[in-house]
């Protein structure tokens, strides 16, 4: 039980069939001319010879995928708090540390992460998810562990070394049966301005039989932590998704949140269905996302903050009609 207070610890054990656990790590350089994406988990089937733990790594500026899949017992976790190792490999909310060699691809790396600056815990919102941290039946759960940070140290592909030092990291993770069928996800921390980041997500619920539309956004700005959810009472005002943008509009009491997406091609990632990564997910880390963020006050309306968000993950993954139907 008290590890609903913990996110970011490994949730699975004695785990036996129709389940996932991963680890996102994004971390894009100081010069912003590398962007990875670095996921670590494991995939638990009915199949147990489809079973395995998985180390990925998706290079988002040059569209490629390196996916690494481990017998589960390379695999082990730490009881108490978030150490995970998978093989040679390792991760921490502090550290990740690569080691793999498949006789056609060599990675090598060494990241350090501080400042770390996780959605908030507490009593009865352990987390992200709120109160829905609380349920035991919902076929997946959200942690984020680090709306922001800064890296150290590097990443070499194949003798190609790229240096992360200065850059900015962000962490989350998923762990379940299976992603919804419907979702849209956006991440970005990098603006002109700095400390900020933007984190929402909006997926299908199945739900007792039936399902609603679940939404969690969060914009940390000036050391606070604005947040937009289904539990917290927010609103989604507009849902509208086309071939090149995104657009939400947000409101909580007396606050209004805009947001504009643009959808640039990214690259194909497996996704869990009922424990077995057999789905795929086209993932971006190169779109950018412009943002308003107001509040109404004796009937005016004071713009807070406005700008653009670069480096910006997003994934648009089901049906749009699903989605809206559930609000």
């Amino acid at each position: 039980m008290i590890k609903i207070w913990k996110p970011e610890v490994f949730h699975g054990m004695g785990k036996k069939k129709d389940y996932f656990e991963g680890w996102y790590f994004k971390s894009v350089s100081k010069d912003e001319k590398t962007a990875y994406a670095i996921i670590a988990g494991l995939s638990i089937t009915k199949n147990a010879n489809n079973s395995h733990a998985f180390v990925m790594l998706m290079d988002a500026r040059n569209k490629i995928l390196h996916y690494h899949q481990y017998p589960l017992s390379s695999f082990s976790a730490d009881k108490e708090k978030f150490e995970v190792k998978i093989d040679k490999n390792s991760f921490s909310l502090n550290n990740i540390n690569l080691d793999i060699d498949d006789g056609k691809t060599r990675i090598k790396a060494q990241l350090k992460f501080e400042n770390i600056i996780p959605w908030p815990v507490s009593r009865f919102s352990p987390g992200v998810m709120g109160i829905y941290a609380f349920i035991p039946f919902l076929e997946c759960y959200h942690g984020v562990l680090s709306l922001n940070h800064s890296i150290s140290g590097y990443v070499e592909i194949n003798g190609v070394n790229k240096d992360f030092t200065g850059g900015k990291g962000y962490i989350e993770k998923d762990w379940g049966s299976s992603m919804p069928s419907s979702w849209i996800w956006i991440q970005t921390n990098h603006f002109d301005e700095e400390g900020l980041s933007l984190f929402g997500s909006i997926a299908k619920i199945p739900w007792l039989g039936n399902y609603f539309t679940g939404y969690i956004f969060g914009l940390l700005y000036n050391n606070e932590l604005y947040k937009f959810t289904t539990y917290n009472g927010a609103k989604i005002e507009k849902l509208d998704v086309s071939k090149n943008n995104i657009q939400i509009i947000l409101t909580h009491k007396h606050l209004e949140l805009e947001i504009n997406a643009n959808r640039t091609e990214g690259v194909d990632i497996p996704a869990p269905k009922l424990g077995e990564m057999t789905n795929t997910v086209n993932e971006s880390l190169q779109s950018r996302i412009d943002i308003k963020l107001s509040k109404k006050e004796d009937n005016e309306i004071i713009l807070l903050f406005e700008g653009t968000g670069r480096n910006a993950g997003l994934e648009f993954v089901g049906d749009l009609d699903e989605l809206l139907k559930g609000f």
